[in-house]
């Protein structure tokens, strides 16, 4: 029974190993980089490693206590760090799921996520038709201002900012006299930093309602964000991640998301 209880672990890692690695190379060869792609790989390079040399693993572990009994602490630390990441992602579906957008507001921000080769990236495509839905609601949102949010990308000769307005004309004949471009900012942080100054110049100020659109996994550190800027009547409405994207995201935004509550951020 032991044996074959090992057996199965030993495949269950194999195949896990195997999908995490594939997923990693495939998002890494597109020439995305970050950690919710590289931890992925590194997880899933140890449990192959595991799974292919269990035999020999186990032998050494059995000469050396100490090394053994360390060994079991880090899987301990593992399955209550995958807790945590659980919990995380929880609260995160509960969040996108309660966000409702039912009144007028004065204006709908939406933040940046990357550009390539002069065209929305498919994360930042996805907020902008969010975006367009909620501002082709004439009854409710006649004449909100819609503030395109981001700076110029690295080896793009356009900013997000004039790019994304690009698109929500050409795609949904939105008027670009509605748009403001925020076309200096780096981060969540500035992007909402940004915009406010611009919203000020047309009488719209932080205490009046305001939609921010942002894809899902960023929309709890984007509201935290926002409160802490005394955003005071802000909602977030939430854009849906690519598939291919969305779990290494949910899995950075985790990251960001803990590092910041850290750093104290928000």
């Amino acid at each position: 029974m032991r044996i074959f209880l090992i057996t199965c672990f030993r495949i269950i890692l194999f195949l896990v190993a195997s999908l995490l690695i594939a997923d990693s190379l495939y998002l890494l060869l597109q020439g995305k980089i970050h950690i919710g792609i590289v931890l992925p790989l590194l997880i899933g390079t140890g449990f192959l490693v595991i799974a292919l040399a269990w035999t020999q693993i186990q032998d050494y572990l059995n000469r050396h206590p100490k090394i053994k009994k360390t060994y079991f602490i880090l899987w301990g630390l593992f399955v209550i760090w995958l807790m945590t990441l659980a919990i995380f992602a929880y609260q995160l579906k509960n969040h996108i799921r309660d966000q409702i957008i039912n009144q007028p507001v004065k204006a709908i921000i939406v933040l940046g996520s990357g550009t390539i080769r002069g065209q929305p990236s498919p994360t930042l495509a996805l907020r902008l038709d969010r975006a367009a839905q909620l501002a082709q609601l004439a009854q409710q949102q006649p004449q909100a201002w819609i503030v395109l949010s981001g700076g110029l990308d690295f080896s793009e000769q356009h900013t997000e900012a004039e790019v994304m307005a690009t698109y929500l004309q050409q795609k949904y004949r939105l008027s670009t006299q509605r748009m403001l471009q925020e076309d200096r900012s780096t981060s969540t942080e500035l992007n909402l930093k940004n915009s406010a100054v611009l919203l000020v110049q047309h009488q719209i100020s932080k205490d009046m309602p305001i939609a921010i659109v942002t894809s899902d996994f960023h929309t709890i550190r984007a509201q935290a964000i926002a409160k802490k800027q005394n955003y005071s009547h802000s909602m977030m409405l939430a854009a849906e991640t690519p598939l291919e994207t969305r779990y290494n995201a949910w899995l950075r935004e985790y990251f960001a998301f803990m590092s910041g509550k850290i750093l104290q951020e928000y």
